[in-house]
């Protein structure tokens, strides 16, 4: 298998930030930029804010301050979207164990066309506190430093794209991208990782025909700090045909080939897929595949719909993943994806669709992403399957959401790039994990400025080898008032209880119950 290691698409790479600059102060995109500073204060009482084990357990009092900022800028030749924010912690009592004083969060997206219909650039980058393992805490605990680290990614990717008049759709895509972590002795026993990967997709140009076809092939080569380098590949073919005005059947073939040491000596084969594509209006589509590879059989389904009160989507996946991998492109539900479909009949403007979505999410409490499990950090291939459905519902004075998830991870590497990170009392804890969780939430405005929130969730995640389960629900209650036009105050009460919880990592590892109960007044001002 040849490796990519060809030096002009690597100066290409370089030269590709320097392109961006010239276009983001070009006169086309002076004129979008929004930039909105925001700063918050926090004063919260919680009974066991480091998470210790409930006869451990100290509560106290917590200050905070929350300076962040949003990002957006929408032209023609770029689109730019970026968000921070920050939380500083002071602790009432500073001797209780795990606990941080500082964490921040960090996204941002550009889409850059920079020569009209020929070159663009996507580039993203991204850094915030994620689980280490999914058997210990989740991250929705603030404070404690019990299963966490800090995750940073960024991914930069010129395309060239060129459309052959009716005969063909070529798109060739470059992708250099990072992920690295930081933190305690168990986090470093996670790989920081650096890939570049070359993409080609030659498509018929117009879907809107009785026939279609395309052709993919994907080459990665990915290096590694502590194991060296591999490379994957895999390339497919598809076609479309339309059935009748709602109806259409699909195929695919392909082969996929990995470069890892592997449990039961199949790294790669031939694939294939078969199904229908059901699209009976533009606000209803449902995609069902059934097919087979080199691991057995497989498929997938997707599913949305959407109404003037009500959005859903289900999906099903099947796929050979790897923890950086979710890192980079998280396969859970967006929840302003989902919201700006759903406003996208009122609001057509879609920078102002986006303002009243990211608006309409901070009044109504609804989580930034739909149906998610914990990433766990591991360094080992894994055949993940994953079955997910998110729905939110709007009335006049009400909001409601119901997301819930099933996935499966089995180990197709050995064992050997976890040892350090596990340790050999829980060397085979990530052969096998399967995690499920359901997440409601309901919020009733009272009035023009007031909202009542409600929160819970419900996790539980197995170790079908060892027989590790950590179960956990989340319980929240809360009062939102939008003061005047950029302030907002809001109280919130909550609930959180995790059973037989175990961290399981060379550098900490512990079992048993805790609780936490936590009331909290938040003050914000967006400028």
């Amino acid at each position: 298998m040849t490796i990519i290691t060809a030096k002009l698409p690597g100066k290409a790479l370089c030269l590709t930030p320097l392109a961006l600059a010239a276009l983001l102060v070009s006169a086309e995109c002076r004129a979008e930029w929004k930039f909105s500073p925001s700063i918050g204060v926090s004063e919260t009482y919680s009974d066991n804010p480091g998470l210790q084990r409930d006869q451990d357990a100290h509560g106290q009092w917590i200050s905070e301050a929350i300076p962040g900022f949003t990002l957006t800028s929408r032209s023609r030749r770029l689109r730019l979207s970026a968000t921070g924010e920050w939380h500083y912690y002071a602790y009432q009592r500073k001797d209780i164990p795990n606990l941080h004083d500082r964490e921040g969060r960090y996204g941002a997206n550009a889409e850059a066309n920079l020569i009209e219909d020929f070159l663009l650039l996507d580039a993203s980058a991204s850094g915030s506190r994620q689980a280490i393992s999914a058997f210990g805490p989740r991250f929705t605990e603030p404070y404690s430093t019990f299963n966490r680290t800090n995750v940073k990614t960024w991914s930069i990717s010129p395309i060239v794209q060129h459309r052959f008049g009716s005969l063909a759709e070529v798109q060739m895509r470059l992708t250099r991208d990072s992920v690295q972590t930081d933190g305690d002795a168990a986090a470093a026993a996670f790989a920081d990782s650096r890939s570049t990967t070359a993409m080609v997709n030659v498509a018929s140009p117009d879907p809107n025909t009785a026939f279609g076809w395309g052709m993919q092939y994907m080459h990665q080569h990915l290096e590694t700090d502590r194991f060296g380098s591999s490379t994957s590949e895999n390339a497919s073919a598809n076609v479309r045909y339309r059935l009748s005005r709602t109806w259409s059947a699909v195929a695919s073939a392909g082969h996929d080939s990995y470069d890892f040491a592997t449990l039961n000596s199949r790294s790669g084969g031939p694939s294939y897929t078969a199904g229908v594509i059901w699209t009976p209006s533009s606000r209803t589509m449902v995609d069902a595949r059934l097919g087979h590879s080199f691991l057995g059989k497989t498929g997938l389904f997707s599913a949305t719909q959407r109404s003037r009160r009500l959005i859903s989507r289900v999906t099903y996946t099947d796929q050979v993943t790897t923890s950086r991998a979710q890192f980079l492109l998280p396969a859970s539900i967006d929840t302003a994806a989902m919201l700006n479909q759903l406003f996208s009949s009122t609001i057509s403007d879609p920078l102002l669709r986006a303002q009243a979505v990211q608006s309409y999410m901070a009044s109504t409490g609804l989580p930034a992403s739909l149906a998610n499990n914990v990433n766990y950090l591991s360094n080992r291939y894994m055949r993940e399957k994953r079955l997910q459905a998110a729905f939110i519902y709007t009335l006049a004075h009400s909001t409601m959401s119901l997301s819930a998830y099933r996935s499966e991870r089995t180990a197709l590497s050995t064992e050997q790039s976890d040892s350090e990170l596990l340790g050999s009392q829980f060397a085979t804890l990530n052969d096998n994990v399967r995690q499920r969780g359901v997440d409601a939430s309901f919020s009733y405005r009272l009035s023009p400025r007031t909202a009542a929130n409600a929160t819970a969730s419900a996790t539980r995640s197995t170790s079908i080898t060892t027989g590790i389960m950590t179960p956990s629900h989340y319980v929240g209650v809360g009062l939102t008032r939008q003061i005047d036009r950029k302030a907002r105050a809001t109280v919130q009460l909550r609930h959180i209880h995790s059973a037989n919880g175990v961290l399981a990592t060379t550098a900490s590892s512990g079992s048993g119950s805790y609780t936490e109960n936590a009331l909290s007044a938040t003050l914000s001002v967006q400028f």
